[in-house]
């Protein structure tokens, strides 16, 4: 299970809305200063991310948890971000060379195919959406809450 720490931000049947910086090992790396992600990473900054997770460990508003999700799902999720719309522009990018061999139609056929791609992505998403196989959990508090509650409120 890949774990993160993040803070309650809202609660709401049986589910928590947890918040975390997004952060980068770019500063450790010994190429930062020729990366192109490391650019990109000073130039967006680190803004927060928000997920919805499962409440298994009761959390309140407030508390710092620890935030798991299943190796597998994580696997899958990424092999179909990005294999799904790059085998589909492909496929139609090769589609329509074959039909009408012509550049501005191998690109209109790549162009087509991603979006075709991306569609077929949002209904993968949909279907699994309530699965909770696919979905991040609570697991844990890990301090005490932001708003300084002196209890943890959270069972264990």
């Amino acid at each position: 299970m890949v774990e993160e720490s993040a803070f309650v931000v809202a609660v709401e049947d049986g589910f928590a809305w947890v918040e975390r910086e997004r952060s980068s090992s770019c500063g450790s790396c010994a190429a930062s200063k020729g990366c192109g992600t490391a650019t990109l990473q000073k130039v967006m900054g680190n803004k927060r991310s928000r997920v919805k997770a499962i409440n298994r460990a009761q959390a309140k508003v407030g508390e710092q948890v620890v935030v798991g999700l299943e190796e597998q799902a994580l696997l899958r999720g990424s092999l179909f971000a990005y294999i799904i719309p790059l085998l589909v522009m492909f496929l139609g990018a090769l589609l329509l060379e074959a039909i009408f061999a012509s550049e501005g139609m191998t690109i209109l056929g790549g162009v087509l195919g991603l979006v075709a791609g991306f569609l077929i992505l949002m209904r993968l998403s949909a279907r699994v959406e309530n699965d909770e196989r696919y979905q991040a959990v609570v697991l844990r508090c890990e301090a005490p809450s932001r708003t300084d509650v002196v209890k943890i409120n959270c069972q264990q």
